[in-house]
């Protein structure tokens, strides 16, 4: 093995040893908002906080990927009639 791939061995190992509660981030309104929550359950209880968080988080994936088609749909539509095109 390289130095280059020992380096990167180290630096993957170091991370997944940090404790869960870093990597347990999310956005600072959907972690207070989960929280207050009358009961606190969001789990058990009240399923309308769930679904609002699941909501958002979709929203947040799939913007990107439309903003990305919006950009490149002449590139992708080039590349579907190339490979239709294409013999083999």
């Amino acid at each position: 093995m390289s130095k280059r791939h020992l380096l990167l061995l180290a630096v993957v190992l170091v991370l997944m040893a940090l404790p869960a509660d870093t990597w347990a981030q999310g956005c600072s309104m959907c972690k207070a908002v989960a929280q207050t929550e009358a009961g606190g359950n969001v789990y058990g209880g009240n399923q309308s906080v769930g679904a609002g968080l699941n909501k958002g988080i979709l929203f947040m994936i799939a913007i990107p990927y439309i903003l990305l088609f919006l950009f490149f749909r002449k590139r992708i539509s080039s590349f579907i009639k190339e490979f239709r095109s294409a013999q083999g």
